[in-house]
């Protein structure tokens, strides 16, 4: 069993195919007897993922700062809901229960969720998978800026290879499974 953190924006998005991505996730998630661990919200695709656990019986762990928690927008049903100060404590909370780590379509907090516990793997602070769940291609540009990053010497072909872009749960599922984590970056 793994906690696999989702990260995913706090509106639907314009394309049908985003929520039906949350949904599927949410199932496969429940299907393979893993757990979830995400942002805390009822609202967007935030909302979709963890209702889709909640509604299986499955376990879903929130994690919202206080100021969101304020606003109305936690989840009333959530098998526990961790409250923070902040987002960058919300940031570490949520890496430090996961094993893996998926962002599905969403916004430059989306991006930027996912892209920082990549760099906090090439540093050694956790040594777990990274995926792009690729919807209908939203993360295809991600995708070929990470692999310009490798063509112009700023990321390794190891640390590359440690970030998956795909919406295939066998892939994904393989991918976990084989997950060998990159050495840590030396300077």
């Amino acid at each position: 069993m793994l906690n696999i953190a989702v990260y995913c924006g706090a509106s639907v998005g314009e394309k049908d195919e985003y929520a039906k991505s949350a949904k599927k996730l949410g199932q496969w998630i429940v299907d393979s007897g893993h757990n979830l661990v995400y942002g805390g919200g009822k609202v967007g695709l935030m909302g979709i993922v963890s209702d889709t656990v909640l509604d299986a019986r499955g376990e879903v762990y929130g994690v919202m700062p206080q100021f969101l928690v304020d606003r109305e927008i936690a989840h009333d049903k959530l098998t526990d809901l961790i409250i923070t100060q902040d987002m960058h404590e919300r940031k570490k909370k949520m890496m430090q229960l996961a094993n893996v780590y998926i962002a599905l379509p969403g916004g430059p907090g989306t991006l930027e969720e996912i892209s920082e516990v990549i760099s906090w793997g090439r540093v050694g602070e956790h040594q777990n998978p990274c995926i792009f769940f690729n919807a209908g291609g939203y993360y295809h540009l991600v995708q070929l800026f990470y692999d310009k990053m490798v063509e112009d010497g700023f990321l390794s072909l190891e640390d590359r290879a440690n970030i998956l872009f795909s919406d295939n749960f066998a892939e994904i599922e393989t991918f976990i499974s084989n997950y060998k984590a990159a050495s840590i970056r030396q300077y």
